[in-house]
């Protein structure tokens, strides 16, 4: 059965920092693009960043060079490093696998999510 399970989300102070973690089972990791997505209160989904199986990152303007996206190919693992955080990144972020290895492709699976709420 294929599972994806965040944690870390947690409160934190605008300029503060976060790392979310997930936890990918019940699939072949390594041949998957993945991603994390997230969603603001009263908000659609919003994507945040993508790495595909060889390392290389994409990241929403929003997030870049404040976001760091990584993946341990033989732990299973994918995190996301958020640092200057502002009180727009208020959201559930979600861990997504994509359909393929490709970072722009659509997700097939993802997680329950992890809250992340920034406020003073």
């Amino acid at each position: 059965e294929m599972q994806l399970m965040e944690s870390g989300g947690d409160l934190a102070q605008p300029g503060g920092s976060l790392r979310l973690s997930c936890a990918a089972s019940g699939f072949t990791f390594n041949n998957y693009a993945m991603k994390w997505v997230r969603q603001a209160p009263g908000k659609g989904l919003e994507w945040v960043s993508s790495i595909i199986s060889g390392g290389s990152t994409h990241y929403a303007d929003s997030v870049k060079d404040r976001f760091t996206i990584a993946r341990d190919n033989a732990k299973n693992t994918l995190t996301l490093q958020l640092d200057s955080l502002k009180i727009e990144d208020t959201a559930i972020y979600y861990c997504a696998k994509s359909m393929r290895n490709d970072w722009n492709t659509a997700m097939d699976y993802w997680g329950k999510g992890t809250l992340v709420t920034v406020s003073s």
